[in-house]
């Protein structure tokens, strides 16, 4: 069993800045027996980042639509996991705004950082948190997960405006502050599910090119993906094939032989 003092040592060896910015995807359940569970693992990434900026998604996508429409900051469930869903409560987080694309923050200028989420109509508008995680080349931890559940390789294809990616027509979606405020926020979406099922692909060159890197946190594998040379080699690849990641066959290496 893992205690608090041995996940800090953990991720001291995974080489992560603690003064910088650090996103986490997770799957509690792969990092095996911990003493004190989820808040013990949210402790300890807290205490590690203690003087950086923490960074955990709290997506809503999976249920927020033009349906279901009204996004609550304060209750609306995170899809993606327990660790975003005991976050995002936690005492000093703060919730981005955005309906289906949201993002909690602890620690230095969290509420700079989460500022304006719901300004764009997109999940990972440039300007956006997604594109400030590019503008600090944040880590971007992956603890238990691989390269399908990075976020942030939507927003670099969104950023290179590969066709297809995104609705062309608006949801009309709501963000409703705790107070009962709604505020309207007119939302383009993914197209479908199946993209980010591809990203595997790249999992083999983002390490030979040293933008990611592997390790442990409890028996959970680790992969750190460092923002701006990751969107570095992944623009540079769309450029060359805009449709690497639009099925699932491995990469046609005889196009990217200068990259390895």
């Amino acid at each position: 069993m893992y205690t608090k003092s041995e996940l800090l040592t953990h991720l001291k060896k995974l080489n992560i800045d603690p003064k910088g910015t650090l996103l986490v995807h997770s799957s509690m359940k792969s990092i095996g027996k911990v003493e004190g569970g989820a808040d013990t693992v949210l402790d300890a990434l807290s205490e590690y980042m203690q003087d950086g900026l923490l960074v955990l998604p709290t997506h809503t996508w999976s249920y927020i639509n033009a349906k279901n429409p009204k996004f609550y900051v304060d209750r609306s469930p995170s899809c993606i996991g327990i660790l975003p869903e005991l976050f995002r409560k936690r005492e000093g987080v703060i919730r981005s705004l955005h309906p289906t694309h949201s993002v909690a923050a602890l620690g230095r200028d969290a509420e700079e950082f989460v500022k304006g989420n719901e300004c764009y109509d997109t999940p990972c508008a440039r300007k956006s948190p997604w594109g400030k995680l590019l503008d600090r080349n944040a880590d971007i931890m992956l603890l238990g997960v691989d390269l399908r559940r990075n976020t942030f390789i939507h927003g670099i294809e969104e950023w290179a405006d590969i066709p297809g990616r995104l609705t062309y027509d608006h949801e009309q979606l709501y963000t409703v502050l705790s107070d009962g405020t709604e505020i309207s926020v007119p939302s383009r979406r993914h197209c479908g599910d199946s993209w980010s099922e591809y990203f595997w692909k790249v999992d083999e060159i983002c390490e030979k090119n040293k933008v990611m890197h592997k390790g442990f946190f409890g028996d959970a594998l680790v992969r750190i993906c460092k923002a701006e040379p990751l969107t570095k080699l992944l623009t540079t690849m769309l450029k060359i094939n805009p449709n690497l990641f639009s099925d699932n066959q491995p990469l046609n290496m005889t196009l990217y032989q200068h990259l390895v």
